[in-house]
């Protein structure tokens, strides 16, 4: 269930997939998190070559990066996934839950 208190609980398929990485082993949660930031950045490098996209990280967003900052969530721990977050967080919306959604996926089979 959804209780809408933190960045991620706004969207089912963010939710489900930061718990799956949670459950992951470590060494894998690494690897994972390295291609997620690869692709991360060049989704975003598509992004700034695109001069009509808006970029807006709503408010939710800064309060879970200002907490990311200070470390306080299990994932700030894995500095890598913890990087790969912070720079998803600068995408569109509609390309953060895109990238959620296919991940949430992909770690559900």
């Amino acid at each position: 269930m959804m209780n809408n208190r933190r960045w991620y609980d706004s969207n089912e398929h963010t939710e489900k997939a930061l718990e799956l990485l949670k459950n992951m082993d470590e060494n894998r949660r690494r690897s994972l998190a390295k291609d997620l930031t690869t692709f991360v950045k060049q989704v975003k490098d598509m992004k700034e070559e695109d001069e009509n996209t808006e970029i807006s990280l709503g408010i939710d967003r800064v309060m879970g990066l200002y907490k990311l900052s200070n470390s306080r969530r299990w994932y700030d721990k894995v500095s890598i996934l913890s990087y790969a977050l912070k720079t998803m967080s600068t995408l569109p919306n509609e390309d953060f839950y895109n990238i959620m959604e296919g991940l949430h996926s992909t770690l559900s089979k």
